[in-house]
Order: structure tokens, then sequence, then C-alpha cells
């Protein structure tokens, strides 16, 4: 603690000591798992017999099209749908249902993308598996195809939410033949814990994908797509340049809203703050530097430029579904914009606009179903086409 506080004296003579505070603020933030989410979202009225919730007026609250929607520190939960007026100061939206909890009593609460709770609101046949990883057993869910198909979807979700997020992946997945595995890793609250408990951006977490792409491997699995949300698109990134057993059946990688360049997101999260343009790259340095484990917490430092697979990008070679958001709002669209013009040979890119980060399929559902399935329809027709012409040749 002494060289931490050293450290910190250090900094604070350079910068300032506020910006020196609030970088070692944000670089224990960005590594450790929120035990609780902020409800940044104000309720002013809700009427149950009409179906109807008024919000004050913000970006989230005037989000086109359904959502799950948190209140009551977690305790409840309701999906919300479309609005149906934007007054500015207050936007009055529908409500499609109260799961659990008392909506009429919340006064704040939070949306969230991942509208589906679980596999069992898909009216699909699912299984609860476990996969086995370095560190033990971590839950998983497993959606088949309706046939017997030897190809998988391994949905890798976000920093600070669950496996939930990927369900929305999983109809257009199941339509296309794809067999869809739901993993948990590492310090996400379902999974082990690593010994310091903090995120590792991807520089951790990716031994996780390696062992569900073994379970997948044991039970069938002779094609791979991985899809990684936001910061789980940089562990799928992580899996694919640092594991050759990823390698050997991957087919695929989709990105939805994806971490791509950690640096870029800092200086991001740092100017959303009013703080200097130079806050971004401290963060950067507090997390790679020899001190970073005292100061934030983490086991071993976080080299950010090392997890940069734009840097790489020359080392990949399977098709990639790349989407991403003008309105993020969380992860700026940059990144993507750099990774996809690094390969444009094998990288799709599609841009939305209006949608927040990782809620691509709230506002445009239609749009981002049918672009998940015929991706991965094309992969199951150019694998079809490789036999073929293998056949030919044998």
């Amino acid at each position: 603690m002494a060289i931490a506080a050293g450290a910190v004296g250090l900094i604070a003579v350079t910068i300032g000591a506020a910006t020196a505070a609030m970088a070692v603020f944000f670089a224990r933030k960005v590594v450790t798992p929120p035990e609780r989410r902020e409800e940044d979202v104000r309720i002013t009225r809700v009427d149950l017999a009409a179906g109807e919730i008024t919000l004050v007026g913000s970006e989230e609250a005037r989000m086109r099209g359904r959502y799950g929607f948190w209140f009551d520190r977690e305790a409840g939960h309701a999906r919300l749908g479309d609005v149906i007026e934007d007054g500015g100061r207050e936007v009055r939206r529908s409500i499609e249902s109260v799961d659990f909890g008392r909506l009429d009593r919340a006064t704040r609460g939070r949306f969230n993308g991942w509208y589906h709770l679980g596999p069992w609101e898909l009216e699909l046949p699912y299984e609860n598996v476990v996969v086995e990883t370095e560190l033990g057993p971590a839950p998983a869910w497993l959606v088949r195809a309706t046939d017997d198909s030897t190809r998988w979807v391994i949905q890798v979700h976000g920093r600070g939410v669950r496996r939930p997020e990927g369900l929305r992946a999983v109809p257009p997945a199941h339509d296309a033949g794809w067999n869809s595995l739901l993993i948990s890793y590492r310090n996400d609250g379902e999974a082990p814990e690593s010994e310091d408990r903090r995120y590792g951006l991807g520089g951790t977490e990716w031994a996780d994908v390696v062992a569900a792409t073994r379970f997948a491997v044991e039970h069938g699995a002779e094609e791979i797509v991985l899809m990684g949300w936001s910061m789980g698109g940089a562990i799928s990134l992580q899996a694919v340049l640092r594991s050759a057993e990823v390698r050997e059946r991957l087919v695929g990688v989709m990105l939805d809203s994806p971490a791509i360049d950690w640096a870029d997101i800092l200086r991001f999260q740092g100017q959303l703050n009013n703080l200097p343009p130079e806050f971004g790259d401290l963060v950067v340095r507090l997390l790679g530097g020899p001190l970073g484990s005292g100061l934030t917490g983490i086991g071993a430092p976080i080299d950010v430029v090392e997890l940069d697979p734009i840097a790489r990008a020359d080392e990949f070679d399977v098709p990639m579904l790349l989407m991403h958001s003008v309105d993020d709002g969380f992860v700026p669209i940059d990144g993507s914009r750099r990774f996809a013009a690094a390969r444009p040979d094998l990288i799709e890119f599609e841009v939305f606009e209006g949608a927040r980060h990782t809620k691509l399929w709230n506002a445009e559902p239609e749009r981002w179903t049918g672009l998940v399935r015929s991706w991965l329809e094309r992969r199951t027709e150019s694998a079809a086409r490789m036999g073929d012409e293998a056949q030919i040749a044998g």
C-alpha cells in the first residue's frame, strides 16, 4: 500500500492531484466487476392499467425498440416497448410486462439490451451444461439445432452482464441450423473467480473460451463460430489470436459493438466526463505499469497495446461479421472502423445508427436478425462447397 500511495503521489505531482485520483478511480473501475449497475433512468409516472410508463427524457429513455428494464436494485424487472410520445422533458413508453417487483412504486431503473431473461423464453429445447475451465466448472446453456448439427456458435457476453445477453442471437442461429452455447467466464458472477477477482479486458478471459471450444468439440462440433458482445468481442479475438485449439475448428467470428481498441475507449470515457485528452493514456499507463497491481488490484499488469487486434489484423484468416452503431455512446465505433478497414477481405462491416451500446437488435430487430441468420447460412453453404470440392478432388 505504501508503494501504491507513493505512485499516486508521483502522478499527482506530474499532472495534478484531482486528475491523478480520477485516473486511479477509472483504472480500478474498468477492471472491477460491478456489484450492482447504476439505475440512471428516472421514473415519473407508471400507469399499469393503461400499460404505460413515463420517464425523464434522456438518450436512454427515448431509444427505439423493446428492452428489459431493471428497477428496485434489480429486485424488479419489466419489459418496455417502444416510445409512445417524446415530449422532450418526459418520454412515454409502453409496458409489455412486469415480470416481478412493484414497478408502480419504483422511482428509478435502467434499460437492458437483453430482452429475454433465459432460454426458456425462446420456446426452444435447451440444456443446462457445465464447461470445465482451468478455474473450475462454469455454467452454460446449450440450445441445439433441430437436426443433428455439428455447427456451433459460442456466445461470449460483455462486461458487467451475463449469459442472457447472447439470447437474441439464438433464434437466427437455430433457423440457420447452428447450435448455440452461451457461456459464463471468470469474474462474471456465475463462473469461478480468478485470484484477483478482476477483469483482464480479454487478456485472461480468453482461456475460458478455449475451454468452451473444447467442450463443443467433445460434444460433436466440427465447425465453430465465436460471437462476442462488447468486451466479449475482445475476449473472442484474443482467443483466436492466442489459441491454436480455437483456430482448428473456427470458421468465423461475429462481433456486436465490440471493444476493439481499449486505449480509444478509455479516451472516449474520459471525454464523456470532461477530463483532459491525455486522461485515457494515463489510465492505459496505470493498467500496464509495474505499480498497476497495487493501484487497481489486478494480478498482473494489462498491456492494452498488446490487446489491440488491429495491430495483428494480418493474423486472422476467417470471415467476420462486425456490427456497431455510430451512436453507441459507450464504446466508440472508431476501433471497429479501423479493424474493418485493416481486413476488408474478411470483415463484413454493418453500421447502425440510433442504437446504443449492444442494443442493435433492440433498435432494428429485423435487420439485425437477418444479418446474423444470413451470415451463418453463408458459412454453412461455404462449408458444403468445400466438402463437394474435396470429394471431387478425392
